[in-house]
């Protein structure tokens, strides 16, 4: 079976539909109340704790969470606690590869895209691993985000690319999302039911 589906919508309409299923799945992921976002949390937290206990090694990279998405800086305390070091995104410019800065408390953050803080100043590092948020995904591990093509970009760039780990909550789960050539698909994707792998261009699980 190819990676692609060989039927995807292109073009405009693949534009069009794209962008109201992404305002779709946002409405709804902001409608969660807030004890319902910290359940979930919780779960996400420990579906990652228990099936990566590597993290806590090398440099984790994670993004600040942004319309109610998974909130990674718990998590990322933890880590840190247990001998990781923690990283952001930092876009450079328009349409490049994002580079990462090592944060912990204590980093000066600057305001970036959609007013997302990044780490003001630091050399670059290479993530280990990336929990990468969604807006949506699908039966084949491809992520719908929020159109800039950042992190695909980024993927595509690095020679030793990191594990990605999509985190995002069940109600994010379509079909598909029309993947394109450019697209990348995550390595595991967890919500809080439990880990998603991907296997021979599939998802499987979720195991808890």
């Amino acid at each position: 079976m190819p990676d692609h589906d060989q039927t995807s919508l292109t073009g405009d309409a693949l534009r069009a539909w794209r962008r109201a299923t992404r305002e779709t799945l946002v409405a709804a992921r902001l409608a969660l109340p807030h004890a319902t976002l910290r359940a979930h949390r919780a779960s996400i937290d420990r579906h990652l704790t228990r099936r990566f206990p590597d993290l806590s090694v090398g440099v984790v990279a994670f993004c600040w969470p942004y319309r109610n998405e998974y909130d990674a800086r718990f998590l990322a305390r933890h880590l840190r606690d247990h001998g990781a070091r923690t990283a952001l995104p930092v876009v450079i410019a328009p349409r490049t590869p994002l580079i990462f800065r090592e944060w912990h408390p204590g980093v000066a953050l600057a305001r970036g895209v959609y007013d997302i803080p990044y780490p003001a100043e630091g050399p670059a590092v290479r993530p280990v691993t990336v929990l990468l948020p969604m807006n949506g995904f699908d039966a084949r591990g491809y992520r719908l985000g929020y159109g800039g093509g950042y992190f695909d970009r980024t993927l595509a760039a690095l020679d030793d690319r990191p594990r990605v780990i999509g985190v995002t909550y069940e109600l994010a789960r379509i079909p598909t999302i029309h993947p394109q050539p450019w697209d990348i698909p995550m390595d595991f994707v967890v919500t809080e039911r439990g880990v998603y792998a991907r296997r021979d261009g599939r998802l499987g699980g979720p195991a808890q």
